[in-house]
């Protein structure tokens, strides 16, 4: 089975700021069919990727705008269905599989800078409180915190579309473990970063036909994210290390005259 989907051809190249982005290590690396990056448009950087446990994380700052950067790695187009705190960045669904989204060239890339409100316009990224994010200002706070896109091949322009093997589930969030300390996780609830719905900005893509080649994707990315000071809360990041103190020969070295006795 196949399903033909009216997807957004991307038109805008990938910024040469993101495509020489860099990651930590090879094990941090998103993606392997269609390569995704986060990109802090407030600072311009590429937010560093960090594995554990299982799952790919990033440190978002609160305030910040930012773009979900995606590049085409294969030979063929391919369709990136992108989801952010459980919700479709095209349609604003609760997001699933077969829901719209981006189509790529083979090679190309799109800087995802926002909520899609029109062909012309986005409503911007931006790292907020989670109360304040768009998934929780619209009634589903539950998958605040991460930053999923599912990726399609497309089916051979022929009469027949031979049939594809069953698709490799790559997504990161297998197997993951889920305990966490108590205190760690109380403490990260009430801070934790989510995606606000920001100022509207210019982001032009236009309406393409794309055919997949199975209903299923080929590559789930997954990308979690945090404050900076709750991935060092969790252990995803490491604490910052205290100088240690210097010793003083005189610690009471202050100068001055005997005072008068307590009265």
């Amino acid at each position: 089975m196949v399903l033909r989907t009216l997807a957004l051809l991307a038109v805008t190249a990938l910024s040469a700021s993101c495509s020489a982005a860099r990651l930590p290590s090879p094990q941090a690396q998103a993606g392997s069919l269609a390569q995704m990056e986060v990109v802090d448009r407030t600072n311009g950087t590429t937010l560093p990727v960090y594995w554990y446990r299982g799952e790919h994380w990033i440190a978002g700052t609160p305030g910040h705008r930012y773009a979900v950067s995606i590049r085409n790695r294969s030979n063929g187009r391919i369709l990136a269905v992108i989801a952010v705190d459980g919700v479709n960045a095209v349609s604003g669904e609760t997001a699933a599989w077969n829901q719209t989204g981006y189509v790529l060239e083979p090679g190309g890339g799109f800087d995802i800078r926002g909520w899609r409100k029109s062909q012309e316009r986005v409503a911007a990224f931006e790292f907020t409180a989670l109360d304040n994010s768009y998934a929780a200002r619209t009634g589903r706070p539950e998958n605040v915190g991460v930053i999923g896109v599912a990726v399609f091949r497309e089916a051979p322009r022929a009469a027949i579309a031979p049939m594809a093997p069953a698709p490799e589930n790559k997504s990161s969030d297998a197997g993951a473990p889920r305990e966490r300390d108590e205190a760690v996780a109380s403490q990260r609830a009430e801070s934790r970063l989510g995606t606000g719905h920001g100022r509207s900005e210019t982001s032009r893509v236009t309406y393409t036909d794309f055919e997949r080649a199975h209903p299923t994707p080929d590559e789930i990315v997954t990308i979690r994210y945090d404050s900076r000071e709750n991935l060092i809360a969790m252990g995803v990041l490491p604490r910052p290390r205290q100088p240690a103190p210097v010793p003083n020969p005189f610690p009471n070295s202050e100068s001055g005259f005997v005072p008068d006795p307590p009265r």
